[in-house]
């Protein structure tokens, strides 16, 4: 088993598809579903009965197992997971959706996944279709789509089950058996998730394009309420069909996506609300004592934050990611005099730039496909309040200049329209990457940077500032034993030398999931030890520090261990690639790393 490459271990780029099959997972989760994978992890929806206290929480590993379509290669892995957000449901029930990340595959599993998702296409049901349209609809899908065909609502519903059908062509001659399946299909979708287990999310089905005869002003009912994507008549063209089903595929994973980062926001927000109001609903000082801010580098960035607050100025936060930049937007925005407002955040490397472009100006109704009512745009909804911008330096030019726009004059207009709002919104944006390098290198606008650049907070990693640790480890330990309901006694001496020892790549949020892990696994009254610390965290520890000895031997030993270790997870665990990096010949390092219990090939 072979973990991914720490690089994408908190953040998941790789393309993610449509999959809707069943989960078994140890600890049993009841009626769990996938909603789409990648090759680095796969998004879930499981309901419970037993309330919020089921299932994995965040940073927690557990074993999946799902079979893939058409092959139904059986893949098994441990995941964890990266996310979590539980909705109750009217039957006293809770529905969990959870991003979890892949840590380590059975045998040869990640291989299978992994082909399965560079061979797989766009998959499209072919309902009721007559022999010259069967024909029709395979020279206009050729090379763009996979076809599977169904003369039955029962093999309709085989092929709806598959996992990964996006987009369902009903065809044929028979007006009533096509609206018939039709109307079945969009009562389904109007249910509650099934807290059976025996069906999967009941918003995620096939988008339908409506190939059969039928009354005009039915389809435009079916239409107006979600029943059908497109309706082409009984004749159509074959590049109409094309474009229809094409259009269709991409909505249904842009959906998808959607519905996925909805929940994780909504998730990330719930979660710094908790970090800034406590589970009682009074809230935190918003000294830095309060937040756990004790080194002179973040008491002079809190500092900056309540001189930039009262006023309508622009802020770039700046700093790696994890050190706290929408905690620091939060209070600015509390203390700006517009809290009354609430924030809206938006991720702007969560989204391509037609989407992020929607979400941020709004659009009109028949802007472009899919567009059936107008959307008022975030800058609209945050109209008298702040907006927060991470991951700003992830816009394209064209969008830079919209924004641009908006910061000077406070102009918005939707994608497709004509009339321009005005809004009175305070920006805040962040980034990862030193935006000044970006605009040397052609990647960002210098206009829009120096109207950002007007006040920039620069926020220093955790590692840089190690007074915070401790204390930002003990106000975890108190938020979370009141969120879990947990009596954790403090942070125990040999627990601290640990925590002071790593080198915390992920910042204050690992951080704080260590600590959340730490408080949930502690038994009533104990205090937190090193054993409750994750593994690979302790496996990280710099040399000298918390291990056993001092002697220039063992410290020799350690730092071996820790290039090796960091050499093999860069190269994702290719013993010459790692040897490479090194200078030094496999055969040697293969021993080496043997002899650290870093390696176990042959």
């Amino acid at each position: 088993m072979k973990p991914p490459p720490r690089s994408r271990q908190f953040r998941d780029r790789s393309p993610r598809k449509p999959l809707y099959v069943q989960v078994m997972t140890q600890p049993a989760l009841h009626g769990c579903w996938s909603v789409n994978i990648s090759e680095t992890g796969i998004g879930l929806v499981a309901t419970s009965l037993e309330g919020t206290d089921a299932g994995p929480r965040e940073g927690q590993l557990f074993e999946l197992a799902f079979s893939l379509p058409d092959s139904h290669a059986r893949i098994q892995v441990q995941g964890e997971v990266r996310w979590r957000h539980d909705t109750a449901v009217a039957n006293g029930g809770t529905v969990m959706a959870m991003g979890v990340i892949f840590r380590s595959f059975e045998g040869s599993n990640r291989v299978t996944l992994v082909r399965y998702l560079q061979e797989s296409a766009l998959q499209v049901a072919v309902a009721y279709a007559t022999e010259s349209q069967a024909r029709l609809i395979r020279a206009a899908l050729e090379g763009h789509a996979r076809l599977g065909h169904a003369t039955s609502s029962t093999e309709v519903q085989a092929l709806l089950n598959r996992g990964d059908v996006a987009v369902l062509l009903v065809a044929g001659t028979d007006e009533v058996q096509a609206l018939a399946l039709v109307e079945q299909l969009a009562a389904r979708r109007m249910e509650e998730v099934d807290l059976t287990g025996a069906a999967p999310p009941s918003d995620m089905a096939a988008r339908i394009v409506y190939c059969s005869p039928a009354p005009a002003e039915r389809l435009v009912e079916l239409f107006n309420a979600g029943g059908i994507f497109r309706a082409l008549g009984p004749s159509p063209e074959p590049e109409a069909i094309r474009q229809a089903v094409l259009d269709a595929g991409r909505e249904h994973g842009v959906r998808t996506e959607q519905r996925r980062l909805a929940l994780e926001l909504e998730r990330n927000l719930l979660r710094e609300r908790a970090l800034l109001e406590g589970s009682s609903g009074t809230p935190t000082p918003v000294g830095s004592e309060g937040l756990g801010f004790s080194s002179p580098p973040m008491k002079r960035v809190m500092e900056m934050v309540r001189v930039a607050a009262p006023h309508r100025v622009a802020v770039l936060l700046q700093g790696e990611t994890g050190t706290g930049k929408e905690v620091l937007a939060r209070i600015i925005h509390k203390l700006s005099g517009r809290g009354n407002v609430p924030l809206v955040v938006q991720d702007c490397g969560a989204l391509t730039e037609t989407l992020l472009e929607s979400e941020l100006f709004g659009h009109v109704k028949g802007a472009f496909t899919g567009a059936v009512a107008d959307h008022p745009g975030l800058f609209v909804l945050a109209d008298g309040g702040t907006i927060f911008l991470d991951e700003i330096e992830n816009t394209t030019p064209n969008l830079q200049a919209k924004l641009l726009r908006v910061l000077e004059g406070g102009d918005v207009r939707p994608v497709g329209g004509t009339q321009v709002r005005h809004v009175d919104v305070r920006v805040v944006a962040a980034s990862n990457r030193d935006l000044a390098q970006e605009v040397r290198a052609g990647r960002f606008r210098a206009d829009l940077f120096y109207r950002l650049n007007s006040f920039t907070i620069d926020i220093p990693p955790l590692r840089e500032r190690p007074e915070d640790t401790l204390s930002l480890a003990r106000h975890f330990l108190e938020l979370f034993n009141q969120v879990l309901k947990r009596s954790a006694s403090g942070v125990a001496p040999e627990a601290e030398e640990a925590l002071l020892a790593y080198t915390w790549p992920g910042n204050a949020r690992e951080l704080r999931n260590v600590m959340e892990r730490a408080v949930l696994l502690s038994k009533p009254g104990e205090m937190v030890t090193r054993s409750l610390l994750p593994p690979v965290m302790l496996a990280g520890l710099r040399p000298g520090h918390g291990a056993p000895g001092g002697s220039l031997r063992t410290r020799m030993e350690q730092l071996e261990r820790d290039l090796i270790r960091e050499a093999l997870e860069q190269s994702g665990g290719v013993l010459r690639r790692a040897a490479a990096a090194l200078g030094m010949d496999p055969v040697t390092l293969g021993r080496r790393a043997r002899r650290h219990g870093l390696w176990k090939g042959g």
